[in-house]
């Protein structure tokens, strides 16, 4: 009577250390209360080529917007004895010839000019009026973001034959205006060099295009994911001139972004982003993608693997009813509710995996623990220790396949013909995403993802 007293204590005593046990690993497992503060994660640093094309006619433009109506006016008589107004009179044109550049400018140039000597003011001053058609032709230099030309006057066409103002009329002068348009040569051949350096800065327009392209935008509605681009770095190699268009190499080395919940604020600071000129740029996108999954979506996914599945060995079955996932101490913690033999919950503790070939996240080196009613650890090693457990370890993983689809679906978007200001446009393709590890964090699952590409930038109808 005395020994069965004794085993029973003894039973009694392991089923109430067990229980504590048991007890103590459950509230361990438990998630920590969660909160509304938005999910912040980024990829390592990614590169983006972007060759820019800027055509000929782009630059046209921006110049005739830069010079219009009077272009020069010059006051001073007595510097150089001479005082020159010029007007344009229509647009100017640009011509892409043998690698230079050949500017057609219609325009009235009206002059004064100083004549004789000061001593006892025997001197006197004569107007010219020309009206033409000023053709030039420059050399063309492409460097650290700014075009600059030096050009020379190649051909006057008159519209007008040039007069000259003597007692209140304009008396023809073609005949000696010709041989003396020297006078005019450097000041008008200096003015359009002028224009077209402060036209043909191409930084603004980068930096345009980057505050558009870093501007948070909103990548799945689902789960409220904002992507955002971070400019680090700029490199550029210099410009060609060929085919009516200016070609020139960027590369951009920026961090990705992505955030769960309120959109992100902008950081973007035109003054921080360093712009560094190279001879060459790699010509690839080396991006860095996330895939998330909420702890809610994966839980669905896993619930419905279990869907219609009963687990029996001998005569023990059991059935999973629901699932629910969370993230604790660097661990994914999967809580399995389960009827039939034993009525309660199996708590799976994992670290997730990925499976390139099927595209799926699986958990390893798990562990679990038991939380039932009323079943001793001699009752529940058939579930323990048996192929059950395996086969219920084996249904929690999940294709993160359409996050991937998803995930390029996304971005496809932004490289066809994605215009983020008027006048810019970008085109692009992706390859295949690649896997490159998984994280957790309190509120998901983070699969990291690379992929390469190639993309363009055209400038062609800016305001």
């Amino acid at each position: 009577m005395t020994n069965i007293k004794s085993l029973l204590s003894i039973s009694i005593i392991s089923i109430l250390f067990y229980s504590c046990s048991t007890s103590k690993k459950i509230e361990a497992l438990k998630p920590l209360p969660s909160n509304d503060a938005p999910m912040v994660y980024k990829t390592k640093t990614s590169f983006v080529n972007m060759p820019l094309e800027i055509t000929l006619k782009e630059i046209e433009n921006q110049l005739n917007k830069s010079l219009s109506g009077q272009i020069y006016d010059d006051t001073n008589l007595e510097d150089d004895k001479t005082e020159m107004k010029i007007t344009k009179t229509a647009p100017i044109r640009l011509i892409e010839k043998n690698g230079k550049i050949q500017t057609i400018l219609p325009l009235k140039i009206w002059a004064k000019f100083k004549y004789g000597t000061d001593f006892m003011s025997l001197n006197d001053t004569r107007e010219i009026n020309l009206n033409g058609t000023i053709t030039m032709v420059s050399d063309v230099k492409l460097s650290n973001w700014k075009m600059s030309t030096n050009s020379k006057i190649e051909d006057f066409s008159w519209s007008e034959s040039p007069s000259i103002l003597v007692a209140g009329k304009n008396v023809p002068i073609t005949y000696i205006i010709n041989p003396t348009l020297s006078i005019f040569k450097s000041k008008i051949a200096k003015k359009i060099d002028e224009a077209i350096e402060s036209s043909c800065d191409f930084k603004p327009y980068v930096l345009d295009v980057l505050e558009k392209m870093s501007t948070p935008f909103l990548t799945s509605e689902v789960y409220q994911t904002w992507f955002k681009l971070i400019p680090i770095e700029v490199y550029v190699t210099d410009a060609v001139l060929e085919k009516s268009k200016i070609n020139m190499d960027l590369g951009l080395k920026c961090n990705m972004q992505t955030m769960v919940g309120v959109k992100p604020k902008s950081t973007f600071d035109r003054n921080a982003i360093q712009f560094k000129p190279v001879t060459s740029v790699p010509n690839k996108v080396m991006a860095n993608v996330v895939a998330i999954s909420t702890y809610e979506s994966a839980s669905q996914i896993i619930t419905s693997n279990f869907q219609g599945k009963e687990f029996a060995a001998g005569s023990r079955k059991i059935v999973i009813q629901k699932v629910e996932m969370w993230q604790k101490d660097g661990k994914i913690i999967i809580a399995l509710d389960m009827t039939g033999s034993m009525n309660g919950t199996i708590y799976l503790s994992g670290i997730p995996n990925y499976n390139a070939i099927t595209k799926e996240i699986y958990f390893d080196q798990m562990d679990y623990v038991l939380n039932t009613k009323g079943v001793l650890t001699k009752t529940a090693n058939w579930l323990l220790q048996g192929v059950i457990l395996k086969k219920i370890q084996e249904n929690c993983r999940y294709s993160i396949k359409e996050n991937l689809d998803e995930g390029k679906k996304s971005l496809l978007p932004y490289l066809n013909n994605f215009s983020p200001m008027k006048g810019v446009f970008v085109n692009g393709t992706l390859n295949d995403f690649e896997f490159e590890k998984v994280e957790v964090t309190d509120k998901a699952i983070i699969a990291f993802i690379t992929t390469t590409g190639k993309m363009n930038v055209k400038i062609d109808g800016m305001d």
